[in-house]
């Protein structure tokens, strides 16, 4: 029996991620990302799928990020009817977000439509909410720590990759007619001193590997977030002021909520109403509290004993909610979504509390270039909104350390634990120059045998076994 890889994304980029697994007798994608970025990666979305979809029998996916799992809807519209295997935190992830992302694709043809700046006479959307809906009866969610069969042949295991909730390393066991071999895919591999959740599970063996290299080039600042946070907090509240805090709905937010819990906690910030006014990031918020074994916050639930349900913490849902909180006044927090401010209900709360210089905007991640966010964090005075100019006098922060990847050390460090060299390591998932540093890091230090694949690119990794 032969075995091949062929790399239909996460090659090359940062997103996109399928690898296509054929056995010759049993073909299965591992992730099913969508290309997000650059308008030349974009536009492979809307390509055909390299192969009939009946010779497609099963997805595994890592986890739920829209580069992972974002293509899903696109491919069951295609056709394909298989099983979709993920963990059991990540099945309900996946249907948050597809549903979002579906919903944000018809508003956005929607849009070109009415302002006619699509090439196309009536531009439609990549898929829809009902596309994504679509995807939920084939979702087929597994625990972590115990193998299940995909196939006589295969065997798939899931393990703790930190990152985000549900994030999972992947060991796929491929059984020869004459040998066994074990597949490697790390996923996205999350920090190892993350407050939430678990370290990256070390994984001691590996024929072949794939390892992300988002952060293959970079060490992350040696920085306290929580200091910083609280810091920038005090400094607004002697001001008078209220803080909005933009925040990516699912990781990001949980994080933060988490330090604003221990710095409550610690006297370090006064007890003051956090206002939680996103949708999405609620519902991903809940997650931690249905799935409590898939991370390192306690169990205990009560009433002022939990970070995501204390007397300070409030779940704003409805759009009158949060309208409320445009002419609030006083120290308050308001945690929304989205994290580089480039749409979402944190564009109202902008909106009317910039011009005010006691108030303070905090900012909690990379801010890429383009967005309101990192216009705001390069100090320009006044951002559009809604059409209209609006004064920047707020005072804005910016707040490193809070990333959910592991960075060229902390890679470097799962990499150490294998026991074994792999035979073949693929580096996946990262821009060229990220890829090409982990890759001969790797090589010098641990004296690997490293690829950087191609798009499109078919690699035998076995024959006859």
């Amino acid at each position: 029996m032969d075995v091949t890889v062929k790399f239909l994304g996460g090659a090359g980029s940062v997103t996109g991620s399928k690898y296509l697994i054929d056995l010759g007798e049993f073909e299965f994608l591992v992730d099913c990302g969508l290309f997000q970025g650059r308008r030349e990666l974009r536009e492979r979305n809307w390509d055909k799928f390299p192969m009939p979809l009946e010779q497609l029998e099963a997805v595994i996916i890592t986890h739920a990020h829209l580069d992972h799992v974002g293509y899903l809807p696109r491919l069951v519209k295609q056709g394909f009817k298989g099983p979709i295997y993920c963990t059991e935190a990540s099945s309900e992830l996946i249907k948050i977000l597809l549903l979002d992302s579906g919903k944000l694709q018809e508003e956005e043809a929607e849009f070109a439509r009415k302002k006619g700046y699509s090439r196309h006479d009536n531009p439609q959307p990549l898929y829809t909410v009902e596309d994504a809906e679509a995807v939920f009866p084939l979702l087929v969610p597994k625990p972590f720590d115990q193998a299940f069969e995909i196939h006589p042949k295969v065997k798939v295991t899931y393990f703790h990759a930190g990152h985000i909730l549900g994030a999972a390393i992947t060991k796929i066991l491929i059984k020869g007619n004459s040998q066994e071999k074990r597949l490697v895919f790390s996923g996205d591999l999350g920090r190892f001193h993350d407050p939430l959740l678990f370290p990256p599970t070390l994984i001691p063996k590996a024929d072949i590997l794939w390892i992300e290299s988002t952060y293959g080039d970079r060490i992350a600042p040696k920085v306290k977030p929580e200091e910083e946070l609280g810091s920038a907090i005090r400094d607004t509240f002697d001001r008078g002021g209220l803080v909005i805090i933009p925040s990516f709905a699912v990781g990001r937010t949980q994080l933060v909520l988490y330090y604003l819990f221990k710095l409550k906690e610690k006297g370090k910030i006064p007890k003051v109403p956090i206002f939680l006014d996103s949708p999405m990031a609620i519902d991903a918020t809940k997650l931690y509290l249905d799935f409590s074994t898939d991370h390192q916050l306690t169990a205990a639930l009560e009433e002022d004993q939990h970070p995501f349900n204390h007397r300070q913490l409030r779940y704003f849902q409805k759009q009158e909610q949060s309208m409320s909180l445009n002419e609030y006044r006083g120290n308050a927090i308001i945690v929304s979504a989205s994290g580089m401010a480039t749409g979402g209900r944190v564009l109202h709360h902008l909106h009317h509390h910039l011009p005010h210089e006691r108030n303070g905007v905090i900012f909690v991640g990379f801010q890429a270039e383009g967005t309101r966010g990192r216009r705001l964090v390069e100090g320009e005075k006044y951002i559009t909104i809604y059409g209209n100019q609006v004064p920047v006098n707020a005072k804005v922060y910016q707040i490193d350390g809070l990333s959910a990847h592991a960075d060229q050390e902390e890679l470097m460090e799962w990499a150490e634990g294998f026991t074994e060299r792999p035979k073949m390591t693929f580096i996946i998932h990262g821009e060229e120059k990220s890829a090409e540093v982990l890759a001969d890091k790797l090589k010098n230090e641990l004296s690997w045998n490293t690829t950087i694949p191609n798009y499109l690119e078919s690699v035998v990794l076995f024959e006859g076994i």
